[in-house]
């Protein structure tokens, strides 16, 4: 049986041009660690967030890499209620993201995107989640890391979208 929770959940989707057809586009591969990319975040879109959502969670997450904890690409959060899309490479350079969005160093270090870079032969499944949140402040420290953000983010989501896409070199 569904709730209208779970019917407005089941509404909200994410979509990027930059994941079409499955495939991981080159631009958001890393420029470096032997990967010849352009370290460009892709664009996304989402629609038909639940009511009350406050703000957003934005991740990109590659389950495969070798290290045991997979590797979070991209920890965006406190994106606005009202913003719908982030452009493409907006998390390359945190400052094309919207006023109030704060960006989490990845699992590099870095606030910001860092590119799809599979060690040779591998394909990785690369993940963008949107997570719709009932929170305008995602209660987090600034140092936080991509884990305490999804622990915290999980406990005040209404819905999640997410899309996936494979990249190999």
């Amino acid at each position: 049986m569904l709730t209208a929770g779970a019917a407005e959940a089941a509404d909200f989707t994410v979509t990027s041009p930059d994941f079409a057809g499955g495939q991981v586009q080159q631009a958001q591969f890393a420029a470096g660690m032997g990967c010849i990319g352009k370290n460009l975040s892709p664009a996304i879109t989402w629609a038909n967030a639940p009511e009350g959502t406050k703000s957003f969670v934005v991740t990109l997450y590659d389950k495969d890499a070798p290290t045991g904890s997979g590797w979070w690409h991209w920890v965006a959060i406190d994106i606005p209620a009202d913003v719908t899309a982030l452009d493409g490479g907006a998390g390359s350079d945190i400052s094309k993201m919207p006023a109030g969005a704060v960006t989490i160093a990845n699992d590099a270090g870095q606030r910001g995107f860092g590119g799809a870079c599979p060690p040779e032969g591998e394909v990785h499944d690369y993940t963008i989640t949107v997570k719709a949140l009932s929170v305008e402040k995602l209660p987090v420290p600034p140092e936080a890391s991509p884990a305490l953000v999804g622990f915290v983010s999980n406990m005040n989501t209404l819905a999640s979208a997410t899309i996936s896409a494979r990249g190999s070199r």
